[in-house]
């Protein structure tokens, strides 16, 4: 359609679309119901973006990630693209506002998480709303078989019932057949357009290693990689300080980026990685969702994730411009223990779960039958010490409440200072002549945000007590007397997580856990782990067990480090299992020789032997 390669080239500078991008924006056009697998890197948001621009009315993103939410509404803003958000950080002043602004203030793209979309204030207003698509981002969330399940996903086919003729679109990076089955069953989608870009991609050649000092190894890499850029992937924030503490102290250009960075920091460390000041990014998996570099040449796995679907969308971050790009998964077997061992703390007893919900609402003095709908800041080292509970188990917790239904659990991460003048111009002007004391704040923040009138906006204290030549004490008193005498209305920044109930709260006996947030959710989680502990162990290819996981065909790819070592020697690696036995006692270099294989095939089989207690190793030879 030349309306969408227009917006297409209007808003976005593209001339033409990726594979499948087109067929998918026109689809939704036309008003077709639609579920998308596209890889990460693949370009989900332009197919949803470009149909809300040539549609007339508004169109609803669901998502569950607030940072991701926030990322798109700024990048829609930068391209004079009218957006606003609601996420559970906002006050209900502020939501409030935002909601009539989509209502009446022309907005074209609303982002919200499926939580918010329960309120009644929610409700009523978005029966008024212009409405023409309605989109489910990260859609496996609905799926208890998802890698990342979230039962608010499956009650957002009651908001198409308010605006039942708006086609709805379903997006995500992977989904396995029966997941593909959940989106469209629970979301209700009518005959919906399918569209499933195939997970291999020639140029990423994935790799696993055993290493008894992963993080030499990968200092050795990055060193041998030079300047090329890439990304090194941890589990904690604890392993992401000391990687790039050690990379840094090898002269490797290194940045770092988890949650619990300010919004200063994350955008600095982002845009010097972007811009390539900054060679390689060590980072959680808080990094990467809504980041489009190209050039990344190798993606690294300082500790992998706990399932097939999270390693694919992280390791897919690399070679998306098509040149050749490795996906590298370091292991050691004490890794492999430890995630057994966290997964089995992710799952408190329920005696102990309710005891801490009944703690979490008497700490924030929520009496039963109230705080329904209300967000309450958490901090979690006073109350776990007030309590006397470890941090872990409050945490895993609040997060089965969450899957439970009860609360929404907006984990710590920085939110900035966010206000708007709650006063019209003519009577912002008659105070500011009578309060000569804030006179200048006034002025400096009315000339720096053009819709401050309108909505919310995020400041920022150190720049703006540097430009009036004060303390950020003294800045922080004069925006308490501005809200003492109501000219704004002011969310004061916090690195607190927050807590929602979603309904009033319950007597300690009324608490049920349901058996599919608990037992059946367990289950399944114990399956996942299984799945990336056989992808890590086994002498397969790689790309045919990512892709035999999501439903695919499971033909060798040809790249990885199995189909690699395949080609290189006289036996394939069953069959080097078979005759190393035969050989012993030996050392490695006479078997090199005598095999005439590769040093790191014959390594992995070793590996493989000694594993299975078949051979063992002492003075400097192998032996069965």
């Amino acid at each position: 359609m030349e309306r969408s390669r227009e917006i297409l080239k209007k808003y976005w500078g593209y001339d033409s679309f990726r594979p499948l991008q087109e067929d998918i924006v026109d689809g939704i056009i036309y008003g077709q119901d639609t579920l998308a697998i596209l890889p990460t890197g693949g370009g989900k948001s332009i197919c949803f973006q470009v149909p809300g621009m040539a549609l007339d009315g508004l169109t609803l993103v669901i998502s569950p990630l607030i940072a991701l939410m926030h990322d798109q509404v700024e990048q829609l803003m930068s391209r004079n693209i009218k957006a606003q958000v609601i996420t559970s950080t906002m006050s209900y002043r502020e939501i409030d506002i935002a909601l009539d602004n989509c209502r009446f203030g022309g907005v074209k793209f609303l982002y919200t998480s499926p939580e918010r979309l329960k309120s009644e204030l929610f409700i009523e207003r978005f029966k008024e709303m212009p409405v023409s698509l309605i989109v489910v981002d990260e859609a496996h969330c609905i799926s208890e078989w998802g890698h990342d399940f979230r039962p608010a996903y499956q009650e957002i086919s009651a908001i198409r019932a308010l605006h039942p003729e708006v086609p709805v679109a379903a997006f995500t990076a992977s989904a396995t057949p029966k997941t593909q089955n959940d989106i469209i069953e629970l979301l209700a989608l009518h005959s919906p357009s399918q569209y499933e870009a195939s997970l291999k991609r020639e140029n990423l050649s994935y790799h696993v290693r055993s290493s008894e000092n992963k993080l030499g190894s990968i200092i050795s890499y990055c060193q041998n990689r030079g300047q090329d850029t890439g990304i090194v992937y941890c589990q904690t924030r604890k392993s992401v300080k000391e990687v790039v503490r050690q990379l840094r102290a090898k002269n490797i250009n290194a940045g770092f980026y988890h949650g619990g960075l300010s919004a200063e920091d994350r955008s600095y460390m982002l845009e010097n990685w972007m811009k390539g000041r900054l060679k390689v990014m060590v980072a959680t998996n808080a990094f990467g969702m809504g980041i489009d570099k190209s050039d990344v040449r190798y993606v690294l796995h300082y500790e992998i994730p706990t399932t097939l679907e999270a390693y694919y969308q992280e390791a897919g971050r690399a070679g998306r411009d098509g040149a050749a790009a490795d996906a590298i998964a370091f292991w050691e077997e004490k890794d492999l223990q430890t995630m057994q061992e966290q997964l089995a703390a992710k799952y408190p007893a329920k005696d102990r779960i309710k005891q801490i919900y009944a703690s979490v609402c008497n700490f924030l003095k929520i009496a039963i039958g109230s705080g329904e709908n209300e967000t309450y800041p958490l901090d979690l080292r006073a109350f776990t010490k007030s309590f006397q509970f470890s941090i872990v188990e409050v945490f895993h917790a609040l997060k089965l409440l969450q899957n439970n239904g009860d609360i929404y659990f907006s984990e710590s991460n920085f939110q900035p200072t966010r206000l708007k003048y709650a006063v019209g111009n003519s009577a912002l002007y008659k105070f500011q002549v009578g309060h000569d004391s804030v006179s200048s704040l006034i002025t400096l923040l009315s000339r720096s945000h053009s819709g401050i009138f309108d909505r919310f906006v995020s400041i920022h204290e150190n720049e703006l007590a540097k430009r009036l030549k004060v303390s950020t004490q003294e800045l922080t008193r004069q925006l308490e007397y501005l809200e003492q005498y109501g000219v704004i209305d002011i969310n004061f920044r916090t690195s607190l997580p927050k807590i929602t109930l979603l309904h009033e709260r319950l007597p300690d006996n009324y608490l049920k856990l349901d058996v599919h947030v608990y037992e059946n959710r367990r289950n399944l989680e114990l399956s996942k782990l299984d799945a990336m502990i056989q992808y890590v162990r086994a002498n397969k290819c790689r790309m045919s067990m990512i892709s035999s996981y999501f439903g695919g065909d499971d033909e060798n790819c040809g790249n990885c480090d199995f189909c690699r070592e395949q080609s290189k020697g006289n036996y394939t690696f069953d069959e080097l299992l078979e005759l190393i036995p035969t050989l012993l006692p030996a050392s490695l270099d006479v078997m090199i020789n005598r095999l005439d294989v590769s040093k790191e095939m014959l390594m992995r089989a070793l590996r493989h032997l000694m594993l299975e207690e078949e051979i063992k190793f002492s003075e400097g030879e192998y032996h069965l």
